[in-house]
């Protein structure tokens, strides 16, 4: 148990180090070297439109994260006698079978209403007041991360002047980036 709750303080950390890592290269290495293609228009150059849609999905992504945390499920259980002798309403002794489509989840010590599962990544239950914020953070994060995979493929083709249409591409990849690694 004190593993799931230290995981509950690490993963929310871990999660912002590698939203802020992904930020700081997307704002000073992907988005820069789209800047040298001097055949675009300054207004719909390819680095203010892929800028605008990396700031647009990072900016709901972590709002979404923020209004998730904000608005954790309420803890239903606090006005019932719920202690060590109390049954629910269908026999069992668990105490978040004392109301109708309610769960006791043991890592947040509380009662929630329509509680879907324990999320390790905000650090509290998802149920019914941060369901919405939760899925559309799902989304957003995900539409980030394809965003900055486009991105970054984008930037290791310019910078070692290959084609990723080849097939073998990856192949010849591997090797150089594990050259580049211990080399410095």
């Amino acid at each position: 148990m004190l593993v799931l709750r230290l995981l509950n303080v690490v993963a929310p950390a871990y999660f912002l180090c590698i939203s802020l890592v992904t930020f700081v290269l997307q704002i000073f290495l992907f988005i820069p070297s789209m800047f040298r293609d001097p055949s675009t228009t300054p207004l719909l150059s390819p680095a203010l439109l892929h800028g605008a849609l990396f700031l647009f999905l990072s900016a709901n992504a972590l709002g979404n994260y923020v209004l998730v945390i904000q608005s954790s499920p309420e803890d239903l259980g606090k006005g019932l006698n719920l202690g060590k002798g109390a049954e629910g309403l269908d026999g069992s002794r668990s105490p978040g079978s004392a109301l109708p489509s309610t769960h006791f989840c043991r890592l947040c010590a509380r009662v929630t209403q329509r509680h879907d599962h324990h999320c390790f990544f905000t650090g509290n239950c998802i149920g019914s007041r941060n369901m919405r914020n939760f899925i559309m953070f799902c989304l957003y994060t995900s539409l980030a991360c394809l965003d900055s995979l486009v991105a970054g493929m984008a930037y290791i083709s310019a910078a070692l002047s290959m084609s990723f249409a080849n097939p073998l591409a990856f192949l010849t990849l591997l090797p150089h980036s594990i050259s580049q690694f211990f080399s410095g």
